[in-house]
């Protein structure tokens, strides 16, 4: 049968579906990373900002597609990692504005809407690249234009722009040499295929991944919900809700029950009676999280559908006034001293992205502010990256990413944020280092950031770590489990002994004019090996200057600068 139109609760269901699809299959989008370094996150980035925009849309009890389109995009946007969930959000952010004024799609609505995706996600990405996610999204949004002439049919019109992502995603190594040589598919492509695919799967009734959660799924979820909203340092009387107050209904049993129960009947209610709205439910029971000022409303609501099978109330204001008390009796004179310096503003805030305690002292040491925990196994979000900036206490802000696939989300938080902020657009940690020796804070934003942007090409940035899979790479054959040295960005060394890739690294990183070498070892490195190869190095030149210091960075055992 044709569907002609999609209402709210189809598009909730494919946003949903879609969200589910990236989850279950995050794990085999990071696998087709081009590099054989076991920090592909492509999968994961993807996965976690689709489902930052499915919340924001599950939570909007609008029956308008194009208010719910909005709230995903929104989503999308606050929760988008690496540059693969940020080029996501930006064909939601098009296809929202191509809609925003629908109560329902028609097949040519969901056209438009889609083909504005495209042409958004194009124009936020500087220098375009075909082979990549934006094929995928150009090609199938033009079949899209195509089929919709001939036909009214939405699945008609997925299905083909589901067939034509699928060729297009077939094709990017043709059109990226670095794909065929590797032999996998572009992983930004392969995420958005999945979510086409997902969509079309939830129009027809036919979504092949189970999303009901168990019990003790919804007893995390649960817990996570309220602990996501109550914790942190704010004061009781700022609670706008202050009854945390949980129930599970047995639903269709009990004496007061007068309706059956429908998800969205019972969950528009309790949404006008506060915040933090999580209601979860099977065939048998709906769980429910709420912050409120009426828990007996909460209650009664729930006994028109079944009986309480538990019920918990908790009085978070007291709750947070016994923490507050808490923190105060154990804050010792050092800390005390310590938050009060933090609390004064700061004219400049420099806020990094960095993991490791190590990296994070260094980094603090040259003038760095704030660390944001993150970097190449966990991509920070735009809205991690706006939330530091707008908590830093100062009065403007400069972030440096450390990391190429942060590029994209920094500069989204630099236009949302509350402050004047510039990006520096470090790829690597010795980079970072390299532009904090030429900030100064008694200079503008705009001459800070172009002296700390000259400054990132006088320094050389290699990494060892081990090969996950075989692949060949720049004509480099690589064999899993060996060592592979990469400096910026490419491939120049691998070998199955540590010592002798991290030697070749080195030679091709030193020129006539290197005097400092520095050498960063990790939570799987050690200071032994890393004081082996300053002595190493230093015999290849004994007019080199080598450094070692502890970074405790994950995935890459030992970080190397040369200057």
């Amino acid at each position: 049968m044709a569907v002609t139109k999609i209402t709210n609760l189809e598009f909730g269901k494919m946003v949903q579906a879609a969200a589910s699809k990236l989850d279950q299959n995050a794990e085999f989008i990071n696998s087709l990373n081009v590099f054989p370094v076991p920090d592909g996150d492509t999968g994961t980035n993807m996965s976690m900002s689709m489902d930052s925009g499915a919340k924001y849309e599950r939570e909007n009890t609008s029956e308008n597609v194009g208010d719910l389109a909005g709230s995903l995009a929104k989503g999308l946007l606050m929760g988008a990692r690496g540059n693969s969930g940020v080029i996501l959000s930006q064909i939601f952010r098009g296809f929202a504005n191509g809609c925003k004024d629908k109560k329902e799609l028609s097949a040519q609505d969901f056209v438009d809407a889609y083909a504005n995706g495209a042409q958004t996600a194009y124009k936020a990405v500087m220098k375009p690249t075909e082979g990549t996610i934006l094929t995928v999204v150009r090609e199938s949004a033009q079949a899209g234009i195509d089929t919709v002439k001939t036909t009214d049919d939405i699945v008609t019109v997925l299905q083909a722009i589901c067939d034509a992502a699928d060729a297009a995603l077939k094709k990017t190594p043709d059109l990226l040499p670095v794909l065929k040589e590797v032999g996998v598919v572009d992983s930004g492509g392969q995420g958005l295929d999945y979510v086409l695919h997902a969509f079309l799967e939830a129009l027809t009734g036919k979504v092949t991944i189970e999303t009901k959660p168990d019990n003790a799924q919804m007893d995390e979820m649960i817990n996570a919900k309220h602990h996501q909203s109550a914790q942190g340092k704010l004061d009781p009387a700022d609670i706008k809700y202050g009854y945390c107050t949980q129930m599970m209904v047995r639903i269709g049993r009990g004496k007061e029950v007068t309706q059956k129960f429908d998800y969205y009947t019972f969950y528009n209610y309790l949404a006008k009676l506060g915040d933090s709205l999580l209601v979860i439910n099977d065939d048998e029971v709906v769980k429910v999280h709420v912050h409120t000022e009426h828990p007996g409303k909460v209650l009664s609501w729930g006994q028109q559908f079944g009986d309480l099978q538990t019920v918990k109330v908790d009085n978070m204001r007291w709750q947070q006034e016994q923490i507050m008390d808490e923190d105060k009796a154990e804050e010792t004179p050092v800390e005390k001293a310590a938050n009060e310096e933090a609390a004064d503003q700061v004219e400049t805030a420099v806020i990094a992205v960095a993991a490791g305690d190590g990296i994070s002292k260094l980094l603090k040491s040259l003038g760095v502010t704030h660390v944001i925990s993150g970097g190449q196994t966990m991509n920070p979000s735009i809205q991690d990256i706006a939330d530091a900036i707008n908590n830093s206490g100062a009065k403007q802000a400069i972030v440096l990413p450390d990391n190429g696939n942060i590029f994209m989300a920094a500069d989204q938080a630099k236009e949302i944020a509350d402050i004047p902020t510039v990006v520096v657009h470090t790829k690597t940690i010795p980079q970072a280092m390299s532009a904090l020796l030429d900030f100064n804070p008694d200079s503008s934003l705009e001459d800070n950031q172009s002296a700390m942007e000259d400054a990132l090409d006088t320094v050389k940035s290699g990494s060892v770590t081990t090969a996950v899979r075989d692949t060949t790479v720049n004509g480099i054959a690589i064999k899993k489990d060996n060592f592979i040295g990469i400096v910026d960005g490419d491939i120049v060394a691998t070998n199955a002994d540590l010592e002798t890739t991290a030697e070749e690294m080195v030679k091709k990183m030193l020129d006539e004019d290197s005097s400092v070498v520095t050498i960063y070892y990790g939570e799987d490195g050690n200071e032994e090996f890393a004081d082996q190869l300053q002595s190493v190095i230093e015999t290849m030149d004994d007019e080199l200057d080598v450094q070692v210091y502890e970074g405790d960075q994950p995935v890459y055992p030992y970080l190397i600068s040369v200057e």
